[in-house]
């Protein structure tokens, strides 16, 4: 990710029906619950870009089978630019390792638009878990060995797979919880049915702020601005952690081109603005573009990088 190519660099023909697109309605699917990351960035960008077209951005949910319910009825739209998926590491980097089925094609059966961002994940336990470190908890888990329950947004998620590395690196046996989006497993862990989680930033944060969940660190390379009290798992126990998600947005495959350079163009200015990146910072997420082709090739490296990761580990579906 450090190496993105500038979307500003490469231009292509637009022909005058995409100047004028959308003339309609536009359908933004998070394949994920409310409430999760997600869903928070893709409610920024369908605000933003109803404002500039002048249509209607509807963000529509469609949480289950850990992403692929709603990219497969992306992939099976019309290609024609009015309905986008909110790509995720799991449904487009994990799964096509993780499940024997998956109802699309990861490469084939869409059309990248642009990166928009990375974000760490937070560990974060429930005020009643006695468990204020990293060392700590991996104290309490080799003393409880399988019997301490983890949340997740959903087997094959990047919130499942920074679990799974924890777990190989720490030497621990934990139970994973997977639930159909990061609001579902939010609201369980606020509630204290789970007591831990490896949650996304934006989903955590306003509990963590408001004393109802616990910081313990952060799964990136670096601290978060947004706790820079908190430390990295790196650094605070377990040296070479790290685990960071991707969204980008995709359209269907044989979406015209010139479709698609209008929406990387609107969606790369749109994630350019100031107000944009700070409101999105707020809550964890680092904005980052990038061309329809580099988005592509990325996703094919992060499928190998995973595929590799998961043989490794014996990470099954669950």
């Amino acid at each position: 990710m450090k190496r993105l190519c500038a979307a500003a660099l490469v231009f292509v023909a637009v022909s005058a029906g995409a100047q004028q697109f959308p003339t309609r309605p536009v359908r933004l699917v998070v394949p994920f619950a409310p409430g999760g990351s997600a869903d928070l960035v893709a409610r920024v960008l369908g605000q933003k870009l109803n404002e500039s077209w002048g249509q209607q951005v509807i963000v529509d949910n469609r949480p289950g089978g850990s992403g692929m319910i709603g990219n497969e009825l992306v992939a099976k739209s019309a290609p024609d630019g009015y309905t986008l998926t909110v790509g995720t590491m799991g449904p487009f980097s994990v799964n096509q390792t993780l499940f024997d089925k998956v109802p699309y094609d990861n490469v084939k059966d869409f059309a990248p638009v642009t990166l928009t961002g990375i974000a760490s994940h937070i560990l974060v336990a429930h005020p009643s878990a006695a468990v204020e470190t990293v060392n700590e908890l991996i104290a309490l888990a080799r003393v409880k060995p399988g019997q301490l329950a983890f949340a997740s947004s959903g087997s094959g998620n990047a919130t499942h797979l920074t679990l799974e590395l924890f777990k190989v690196m720490a030497k621990v046996d934990v139970v994973h919880v997977p639930y159909k989006g990061g609001g579902p497993a939010m609201a369980d862990l606020v509630g204290g049915q789970v007591l831990f989680s490896f949650a996304s930033m934006p989903s955590a944060l306003p509990y963590v702020q408001a004393g109802r969940l616990r910081a313990i660190a952060v799964s990136g390379g670096q601290r978060s601005p947004l706790f820079p009290s908190v430390p990295t798992v790196a650094e605070a126990a377990l040296p070479g952690f790290e685990s960071q998600d991707w969204q980008g947005i995709l359209a269907p495959a044989r979406t015209p081109a010139d479709v698609i350079a209008r929406l990387n163009a609107d969606l790369v200015r749109i994630l350019g603005l100031a107000e944009i990146k700070s409101k999105l910072a707020g809550v964890g997420f680092d904005v980052k573009t990038s061309t329809p082709q580099w988005f592509a090739d990325f996703i094919r490296a992060e499928t190998a990088k995973w595929a590799r990761v998961l043989k490794q580990s014996g990470t099954k579906a669950e």
